[in-house]
Formats: structure tokens, sequence, C-alpha cells
């Protein structure tokens, strides 16, 4: 059995050029903070990773501070601001929120003021895509960053997380992107590294990694890759309607991410969903990777107005550059067929 992966949103699968980059650092002996010549061997590389992210993410001038991903580039932006935030937010972004934004049934979050304001650029669960107010303190872009013609220096906004692993770099490495002359205080302390901001020595074939995805990465967007991605997502979307027409798909009224389908069938868990299609050969997922296995119902969806009995029901499909038409063709039949089967043990 071969397996098809559609849960390009929790991670994307390792890009050849990130690999090929990460393997070359493995030969590069020094610390980046050295002063000798293996260590400004390594600070080279280092560098050229930063240029080539802020390159990807239009972020030219501005300051590119690696850290252990999104998470921790979350707590550096976010922790002791007292921000406001919606409850559509990641969960790391959320662990930092004092103040909580209205949400409306399609998604979208009203933010009265940016300046003491976290919003996202797209949601990891539905894939809807906000639009930044000026002046925005932060914002997570982590979702958007490759599948969409983002540009931090348009954006507005003071401060943006981004992950390599969801970009098709490695796990355990991201940024945050910061306007040049915002003030960031330093959370992991004790040494100068990343101008002051965050402490110990760099990741340097992790940051290597993710320099080389960031650069693909773009070069696919320019390609208008995820414009064919798209089209897949439809095709799912409109085969499983016409399959059920009790089906939901949350999200389908906004602007989403271009490879994002969140599915809801009422009165089929996800978590069952999900345990099915895995045995049949596929790999997707019942909301964020940081929140699966959790039994509770999407807080994103709830905001959005869903019940929590239905919030149960959610099965997120992202897909990516990778998938093909039979891939989304050999998924709805195998949809089709366990909701047959689930409908029949309920009759």
């Amino acid at each position: 059995m071969t397996r098809v992966y559609l849960d390009h949103n929790a991670t994307a699968p390792l890009r050849l050029e990130a690999r090929d980059a990460m393997i070359d650092a493995m030969e590069v002996l020094g610390n980046p903070s050295s002063v000798h010549a293996e260590g400004r061997a390594a600070k080279a590389l280092v560098e050229r990773a930063r240029a080539q992210v802020a390159e990807a993410f239009g972020a030219d001038g501005a300051e590119v501070i690696f850290t252990s991903g999104a998470t921790e580039a979350a707590a550096l932006a976010c922790a002791g601001r007292g921000l406001a935030g919606a409850a559509v937010e990641h969960d790391a972004v959320r662990a930092w929120i004092a103040e909580d934004l209205p949400v409306d049934a399609r998604g979208l979050v009203t933010v009265a003021d940016p300046a003491r304001s976290v919003l996202q650029l797209a949601n990891s669960e539905t894939g809807v895509i906000q639009t930044l107010p000026g002046g925005i303190a932060v914002s997570d872009m982590t979702q958007a960053f490759g599948k969409l013609p983002v540009a931090f220096n348009w954006t507005g906004a003071e401060m943006a997380l981004v992950s390599a692993h969801k970009l098709g770099g490695p796990k355990g490495v991201g940024a945050l992107v910061v306007r040049q002359g915002t003030e960031v205080a330093a959370q992991l302390r004790g040494g100068g590294q990343e101008m002051g901001r965050r402490a110990g020595t760099e990741n340097l074939i992790g940051i290597a990694g993710f320099g080389a995805a960031a650069e693909a990465a773009a070069r696919d967007l320019a390609a208008g890759v995820w414009g064919e991605v798209e089209k897949l997502r439809n095709i799912l979307e409109s085969t499983i309607a016409e399959i059920s027409k009790e089906t939901i798909f949350v999200g389908q009224d906004s602007a989403r991410l271009p490879n994002t389908a969140c599915i809801v069938t009422p009165g089929w868990k996800g978590e069952t969903q999900v345990m099915a299609l895995d045995l049949a050969g596929f790999a997707v997922s019942s909301g964020s990777a940081c929140s699966s296995g959790k039994v509770r119902a999407s807080g994103v969806l709830q905001a959005m107005g869903l019940d929590a009995a239905l919030a149960h029901c959610a099965l997120r499909v992202s897909l990516g550059p990778g998938t093909t038409t039979d891939d989304i063709m050999r998924f709805a039949e195998t949809w089709a067929r366990l909701w047959n089967r689930h409908r029949a043990r309920l009759a």
C-alpha cells in the first residue's frame, strides 16, 4: 500500500535543497561565535541563511532572529506584553494572550488596537486568511510563509513568527522577524548571539536547511505551484460535497490558504476518521498537530460558532506541491467508503 501524505500544515516533507544544505553544514567545524577561520566559516553560513529567509519573506532591512521554532519566537515576541488576541490563534500564541478579540462565523477577527494585539495571517485548521491592520504588534505567519505571496515589509507588522518545517525545512528551527528599531527583550540569556536577542550557540545545520528551504519555497510560489494545489483542494471539496450533502467545509466563504480543507461531517468524529484513514493509507489530522491527540473540540471552530459536538467532527486535509489528482481521487473514494460504513453502523 502506497501511503498518501495530506498533512502538510502539520509539517511539510523535507526539501531536497534543505537536506543538501544541512549535509554540507555538517562538514563545517567552527562555532559561529568564534573569531578564527573555522568560526568565520560557520558564521558565514548563518548569515547566508539569514539573507535567504529575509529575501524569501520580503523582509529586506528587517532583522531575522533565529529560534528553535515558532513557539519560541512567540514567547520572544509576546512575553510580558499583555497583548490581545483571538481564540483562533495557535496555542503557542494563545499562551501569552491577556485579552480576547472577537471572531465571526467566517473566522475573521476584529482588532480594535493593532499596536497591542496579535493576529495570525492564516489559520492552520481552517486556512482562513486575515487582513492585517497596519501596525499590528505581532503576526503568526507560520502557515502563510511559502504558500502565499507575503512580503513582511508590506504587512505593517512589527514582528512575525515563522517556522522552517512548515515550508520544507527541518524541524526545530524558526525565526522571529522584527522590523528595524523594534525592541525585543531576550528570553534566553547568557550570550550575545542573535544580536543579543537569543542566547545560545546557533543551530547551524538547522539554520542552513531553513535558508535553503525558504529560497526553494519562494521559487515554487513564483512558479504558481500553489495555484495548482488550490485546484486539487477544490476538486476534493466538490467531490466530497457530492458524496455527503450534510458535510460542512469550514471557511469556504472566506479567503483561505490554497491547500487547506476543514471538513466537518455531523455525527462522525474527527479522530475516528483520522484513525480509519490512517489504516487505509492516508495521513490527515483532526486539527493542529500541537493539539492533536487531546480529546477536546477545536477551540478555533467553536470560536467561529460551531458547537462542541460539531467541532469534534472536524477533519483537516492539507495538500502540498507533491499532491496529485490520483491522491485526491483515491482519498475521496476511501472517505466515501468509510462514511457509508459509518452510516450503516448508525442505521
